[in-house]
């Protein structure tokens, strides 16, 4: 129940005022080095849902959770704009503290200004002016530079969400996980280039680490994390790209704009065409292998074209368990904003009367 630890030697929880006999373990990725105080009341919650497997006729007590406090990195691209979205949609829940960008200055003051951020950051050392300009009056502070991101992350926000492509993104990640942050990881090369690197510095540093790419975060739902040893083997999802059904004499004729045309999702371009050549599940399978207790041999990829099943987890009884949902990334998004509860998020709502048929 209590998901919240990689490391294999058992934590004291008393600093939570409960008994102080009572001890949690964890084996490998995901989640903290030990409780924080924003972590309190979902270590609470999680207890009084063991509790309440035992008292099926009385509801659990509705807890009210602290406002929460974010910071998005990356927040021009297609994963940045979703947060805002549901950041504004929840406007009374979350409050924005920093927004980064490497280039888009317009968009980036935009945004900082309707999210009532705190401070913005852009990148491009060249374009901090045109910031400082777009945001005169505003009251919003302005940085720039590599060094200003880092420090972005490193500001006391209770969610660092990390939507920067590339391994550009690896530094400022590091920086939220030794300062204890809860880390929304969708930078799956943080964990590509420097996995073994960024766990070490997410248990030092006492940090949570939640998965925003759709296949993780569905595994993450429905991997029993108490006992890993009773899962066979993980299945994460692929919808096979713009060219799954395409003969190789017509594969030589593609385009740039139609590898960049996915048929299910609206993603960034380098995701796109990762997708396009299939590259980026390959990718995923590596950042599996850290999140997740599991061999290699133990991770497999379907292909599935409509992206309605994201992942799925297979147990030695003959279970399966699958997390399924439209292809709209503000899903797994909101997930990781209100983990442990949930919030709404517009997203589609797959009609299972209308469906057809999976494949």
């Amino acid at each position: 129940m209590l998901r919240m630890t990689p490391s294999k030697t058992p934590h004291s929880i008393d600093a939570l005022g409960l008994d102080p006999s009572a001890t949690f373990s964890g084996y490998s990725g995901l989640a903290c080095g030990g409780p924080s105080t924003s972590q309190k009341g979902y270590l609470l919650l999680s207890l009084t849902c063991i509790n309440a497997i035992t008292m099926p006729m009385h509801p659990l007590p509705k807890i009210q959770l602290p406002l929460r406090s974010v910071t998005v990195l990356g927040s021009t691209g297609s994963i940045g704009k979703n947060t805002l979205d549901l950041l504004h949609i929840h406007r009374e829940r979350f409050e924005v503290l920093a927004l980064t960008a490497q280039d888009n200055v317009m968009e980036l003051a935009k945004q900082a200004k309707a999210a009532r951020a705190k401070r913005a950051v852009i990148g491009n050392e060249a374009r901090y002016k045109d910031l400082k300009d777009a945001l005169s009056g505003s009251g919003i502070e302005v940085a720039a530079g590599n060094d200003a991101i880092i420090e972005a992350a490193e500001m006391p926000s209770d969610i660092v969400l990390t939507g920067i492509v590339g391994n550009a993104g690896l530094k400022p990640t590091l920086a939220a996980a030794r300062r204890g942050a809860i880390i929304a990881l969708a930078n799956k090369e943080a964990l590509v280039c420097a996995g073994s690197l960024l766990l070490n510095e997410v248990r030092n540093g006492g940090s949570t680490l939640l998965p925003v790419d759709s296949e993780h975060s569905a595994i993450f739902q429905v991997f029993n994390f108490e006992y890993p040893e009773m899962v066979e083997k993980i299945v994460l999802t692929a919808s096979g790209g713009p060219f799954r059904t395409l003969t190789l004499e017509e594969m030589k004729k593609v385009t740039l704009d139609q590898a960049l045309k996915h048929p299910n999702w609206s993603m960034g371009s380098k995701i796109s065409i990762d997708s396009a050549t299939m590259m980026n599940k390959a990718l995923e399978c590596i950042e599996a292998f850290h999140l997740f207790p599991v061999v290699a041999e133990q991770i497999e990829i379907l292909v599935h074209p409509e992206s309605i099943i994201h992942g799925m987890v297979y147990y030695r009884d003959g279970s399966v368990l699958a997390q399924m949902g439209a292809p709209d990334m503000r899903t797994p998004i909101a997930h990781a904003l209100a983990w442990p509860e949930r919030i709404t998020a517009p997203s589609p709502r797959v009609d299972f009367k209308a469906m057809k048929s999976l494949n």
